[in-house]
């Protein structure tokens, strides 16, 4: 089975063995996710080993060079079903003999998906089986429509962070790699009002983000609680278009190579340790509020 459809209290979500792809989303009489339009042929999702891109799309380890296309390789796989009930299931992946042209290293990553009377949350794992330390990035990438329903403008969307975020925010340079300098935020205090001139030069990227939650709301229309533990980084994207469209709001533990990065994958910025026999968790959750 390619797909499990979850209920509870009639909110309803469609996660995908490919890649564990969160598909579909609707809290109460609200549709969430974009739905794989000709604008961006993705839903929500799942970043790595890797966040962003590589320089040369090369992962550099020990003196060899691997192929790695940008946000890694988890997105387009088939993980094994692990667990499905009506509310919730569980998918994971392991390394093999291909994942292992490309990163070098044993893994075992888990995703979990529960709905809850709240909304849905999301719990994710990384075991390291190996007697050596595993280097990783791990992202997320959900895509929520904008507007949120067709009849609101989209300049009246705005994000409202849980703490103040004085930046400052980065961008990337035209190969998609992390530029060095940094620009002033334009999130005011705590609130982000969006508007597609915000994402003409692509992403925009918070490396210091103060907030582990934010809400996305609109007048007159729904407001998501969005909340995550264990990514320290922010990306919000979008491709400015003049209809409905999407606005992805990413909860990173990584992110592209530094323009001037040319060092081992286990020692670049962003990218963490899991100990041998350890595991690392995450998650994130989605509610409306």
């Amino acid at each position: 089975m390619d797909l499990h459809r979850l209920h509870l209290h009639g909110a309803e979500a469609v996660i995908a063995r490919h890649g564990a792809e969160l598909q579909a989303l609707r809290l109460g009489d609200t549709d969430l996710l974009w739905n794989a339009g000709p604008l961006w042929p993705r839903h929500a999702p799942l970043l790595f080993p890797v966040v962003g891109g590589l320089k040369g799309d090369l992962l550099r380890h020990r003196g060899e060079a691997h192929s790695m296309p940008r946000h890694g390789f988890a997105r387009d796989r088939a993980f094994t079903w692990a667990e499905r009930t009506p509310a919730g299931c569980a998918l994971e992946l392991w390394d093999d003999e291909d994942t292992r042209k490309t990163y070098p290293f044993a893994f075992h990553l888990v995703i979990r998906y529960a709905l809850e009377a709240s909304g849905l949350r999301m719990e994710l794992e990384l075991h390291n089986p190996a007697s050596t330390p595993l280097p990783a990035s791990l992202g997320l990438h959900p895509a929520f429509l904008w507007p949120l329903t067709p009849e609101l403008s989209k300049a009246a969307h705005r994000l409202v962070f849980r703490a103040d975020e004085p930046g400052p925010m980065h961008r990337l340079d035209g190969r998609g790699l992390l530029a060095p300098e940094g620009h002033a935020t334009p999130i005011l205090g705590r609130d982000l009002a969006l508007h597609e001139d915000l994402f003409r030069e692509d992403a925009l990227i918070f490396l210091q983000s103060r907030s582990r939650s934010l809400r996305y709301e609109v007048p007159g229309g729904p407001r998501l609680v969005l909340a995550w533990e264990g990514f320290p980084h922010l990306g919000l994207w979008a491709k400015p278009d003049p209809g409905p469209s999407f606005l992805c709001i990413e909860p990173w533990a990584g992110h592209a190579d530094p323009t001037d990065w040319e060092g081992d994958f286990s020692e670049k910025p962003g990218v963490f340790l899991v100990a041998p026999g350890a595991t690392r968790s995450w998650s994130f959750s989605v509610a409306v509020g």
